[in-house]
């Protein structure tokens, strides 16, 4: 005998976002594969990224300094390279 459980139904309209997440942190979105559709995404990459690995000490430097100047770490540290590399090259 098999043990289907029925499905809580999916809510017409979510009164939030936090209430979007909340039914689905509840919910596995692969059961409820019967009511999605295929979508074509089109994107393109506007910038690259690289990533570099940096000392835990270093990290908690930069965001420190990052956060007084009230910008982003990485930011800070493009900053920071592009002038150092400026003066070197």
């Amino acid at each position: 005998m098999t043990n289907k459980k029925k499905n809580d139904p999916i809510p017409e309209e979510f009164g939030s976002y936090e209430e979007a997440a909340e039914f689905w942190d509840k919910h596995d979105t692969t059961k409820y594969l019967q009511n999605s559709r295929p979508v074509k995404v089109i994107s393109e990459l506007r910038e690259r990224r690289y990533e570099i690995a940096i000392d835990e000490n270093v990290a908690q430097v930069l965001r420190k300094a990052a956060r007084k100047k009230g910008i982003t770490p990485s930011r800070l540290a493009n900053d920071l390279l592009r002038q150092r590399l400026v003066t070197r090259v």
